[in-house]
């Protein structure tokens, strides 16, 4: 009798991670569904050609126009900059836990650091534009009160616990067999930890990166407080500037009515958004096929 119930309880607990499965995989359908069927008709009336090459984003204007580069490069903008701040210091603070800091460190700095990913967003908002901008505005005179530069340092910063301890479990679950090999050929710490742990934990490390930068591209919030609100094509990070999720949240104020032109091409923008995650995904599951060490 206890056996039969134990076998009706292991196929309930099977029962329900399936239907938490399914959840997910309903979710993901019906997000792709709402864009297709709201994104569709603002097609219909713009074209495709348009509003890829188009330079100039107006929907809202009296003279619309509605070329996405634009927004697109004002969100690649401010996710490079956070990028370049993100991955190099990350890397080196998961280098430091895993290969240097003693256990008692270890185990202090590292819920600390992820502290920083639990802040809401629009407290980092706020932080980049009353604190990073007027801070780098004594080393630039020239930079704008709303500009790229300081949304996308304060993402940086965001994202750095992502980088670091995803990064730092990587290099954790690598075997310290391989450790004690290479100080049994005379390797120094140093060496042991860029040339043997780090090519070892290179595929976790790498999904990492592309796991930040999906959250870089989506991130709205500081962008939406501290880059502005200005649709200009430019790829100078001292100018303002504006981001597809940027956009999105201005349209969606309540300002303009549901169902015009105007209130669609936030769905075309969102498409978008969802193909650059949907594209990064692909990216960071064939890199962790094709790195990905095996050990025993």
């Amino acid at each position: 009798m206890a056996a039969r119930w134990r076998e009706w309880g292991e196929l309930a607990i099977q029962g329900l991670l399936f239907f938490a499965a399914l959840v997910s995989v309903f979710t993901t359908m019906g997000i792709v569904v709402v864009l297709l069927v709201e994104a569709l008709p603002f097609f219909q009336q713009v074209s495709l050609v348009q509003f890829l090459t188009d330079t100039q984003w107006t929907p809202l204007f009296a003279q619309k126009r509605f070329g996405i580069a634009p927004l697109l490069a004002g969100t690649l903008l401010t996710s490079a900059v956070a990028l370049a701040l993100a991955i190099p210091v990350g890397l080196l603070s998961a280098i430091y836990l895993s290969e240097y800091a003693p256990a008692r460190v270890r185990a202090t700095v590292k819920p600390i650091l992820e502290i920083l990913a639990g802040i809401p967003t629009v407290v980092y908002g706020y932080f980049a534009l009353l604190f990073v901008t007027p801070l780098l505005k004594r080393v630039i005179p020239n930079l704008e009160t709303f500009n790229a530069l300081s949304a996308g340092l304060t993402m940086g910063i965001m994202i750095i616990p992502l980088v670091s301890s995803l990064s730092e479990d990587a290099l954790y679950a690598v075997p310290n067999s391989l450790r004690e090999a290479a100080y049994a050929l005379g390797a120094t710490r140093l060496e042991v930890a860029l040339r043997v742990a780090v090519p070892a934990a290179l595929s976790g490390i790498v999904a990492s990166f592309i796991l930040a930068a999906s959250r870089a591209i989506g991130e709205t919030m500081i962008v939406a407080i501290a880059a502005g609100q200005r649709p200009i094509l430019t790829l100078d990070p001292r100018r303002a500037i504006e981001t597809m999720t940027a956009y999105i949240v201005q349209v969606s104020l309540g300002d303009t009515p549901h169902g015009t032109l105007e209130f669609r091409t936030i769905f075309a923008v969102g498409l978008v958004l969802f193909l650059f995650t949907l594209v990064l995904n692909v990216i960071a599951i064939r890199i962790i096929q094709r790195y990905r060490e095996v050990y025993r």
